[in-house]
């Protein structure tokens, strides 16, 4: 009979037979971003529990790509396991996506509930969804430049958009954005074509709250413009508040695509509420009349680059000097107790210096003997005053009876 293992010794067995996260993927060490997204979209659609029911070995392989993809997405995972391998990264901070259309109502009313909370629930588009634009058998409906549409879609369902720039349009700057006055949540997604007239997912931007509104945008400037994905180190933040200032900047990472080419692109708005439809209006800019604004962008966000060099070197210098704070506020209170302890010793000695014996302290006990003996005297001298029926009635003045004699005369 085989013996059992504990947990711990099936934990370490699993960790020894993952493999390379790079060969999950099928991508090298030098691949970029958008190429590792690419990767992981496609194998993330070809083992989805959507499409492969009541098989163990798609859903393994589900998992072990999502992992991979989770380490290999965020840079500083890459570069913890690139230098040290999965020893380096913790796997219990890893954040999955959730894909709403497969979870069920009770799973999702727990993620709305965990949502309403405060936990960042990152969630990705539904399977349905990428197979049905892979497969080329989607409503696309034209969005033109400088035009507005405002629409309601369904959750966990997408509208498509095609739209069309000229050169000198490519040229100038090409920016699409999407915002809803109801706060509703919802996806920008930017689509590839395939050979056979399919599309796949490049780009997505999760909407985020602005003001009054939530709001998405993609903005193809011909630089490098940068995203800030709000989830990043979430767990890690939410473990330290500190951490929550310190790494509000990690999620500012460039875009993947700077530029689009003249022709016909493909746009989506996705609809990423729990349980009802999203409301949004869309529209596409050309750049030419924004010129102040490119420039304002990108003096910004090199300050923001800037900022998060700093903030990386501040908190270090902030570590010190609240280890240095906390040992001082420790040592403060030791010394006052000392302080405390050796003022009560000297008091004690002076009381000592006397021949008298010590003053024996009255308890409890005789305080309320001696206040019921009180009680007991009041109550008796109550008694012994007479109470007014019982004293004599003086008689009056006018009630004093006079003898005259009438005999004699006054």
């Amino acid at each position: 009979m085989p013996a059992h293992r504990s947990k711990s010794e099936r934990s370490d067995a699993a960790k020894q037979l993952r493999r390379d996260p790079y060969e999950v993927l099928g991508v090298s060490r030098n691949s970029t971003d958008q190429e590792i997204k690419s990767a992981y979209r496609k194998m993330a659609l070809k083992y989805h529990p959507d499409k492969n029911a009541n098989d163990p070995v798609a859903a393994d392989m589900f998992k072990e790509v999502t992992f991979s993809y989770n380490i290999l997405s965020d840079p500083d995972k890459r570069r913890q396991y690139d230098s040290a391998g999965f020893e380096a990264v913790e796997s219990e901070s890893q954040e999955l996506e959730l894909d709403l259309s497969s979870l069920g109502a009770v799973n999702t009313m727990f993620a709305a509930l965990f949502s309403k909370l405060g936990v960042p629930i990152k969630t990705t588009v539904s399977a349905t969804v990428l197979e049905e634009a892979l497969n080329g058998v989607v409503t696309v409906r034209p969005l033109l430049l400088g035009q507005a549409i405002t629409r309601k879609v369904e959750k966990q369902c997408a509208h498509f958009y095609s739209i069309t720039i000229t050169e000198e349009e490519a040229q100038a700057g090409f920016v699409c954005r999407v915002q809803s006055s109801d706060k509703s949540k919802f996806k920008l997604l930017y689509f590839d074509h395939e050979g056979n007239s399919g599309l796949s997912l490049a780009l997505q931007e999760d909407s985020t709250k602005t003001g009054k509104v939530t709001s998405a945008g993609m903005y193809f400037l011909g630089f490098p413009v940068y995203r800030l994905d709000q989830t990043l180190n979430s767990m890690a933040a939410a473990k330290d508040p500190d951490a929550a200032f310190f790494k509000k900047l990690d999620g500012f990472q460039p875009c993947e695509i700077t530029e689009l080419k003249a022709g016909t692109h493909i746009f989506a708005v996705y609809g990423d509420n729990f349980f009802k439809s999203a409301s949004y209006t869309v529209e596409a800019l050309c750049a030419a009349p924004f010129i102040e604004e490119k420039e304002n962008l990108r003096d910004v966000e090199a300050q923001i680059l800037t900022k998060r060099v700093e903030l990386s070197k501040f908190e270090n210098e902030y570590r010190e000097v609240l280890a240095q704070f906390t040992e001082m506020t420790s040592r403060y209170a030791q010394e006052m107790q000392a302080i405390d302890e050796l003022l009560k010793q000297r008091n004690d000695i002076h009381a000592s210096y006397t021949t008298a014996p010590p003053m024996k302290r009255s308890s409890s006990k005789n305080r309320n003997r001696g206040s019921s003996r009180e009680v007991k005297e009041d109550a008796q001298v109550r008694e012994k005053k007479p109470s007014m029926r019982d004293r004599p009635k003086k008689k009056k003045w006018f009630n004093i009876h006079l003898k005259v004699d009438k005999r004699k005369p006054c």
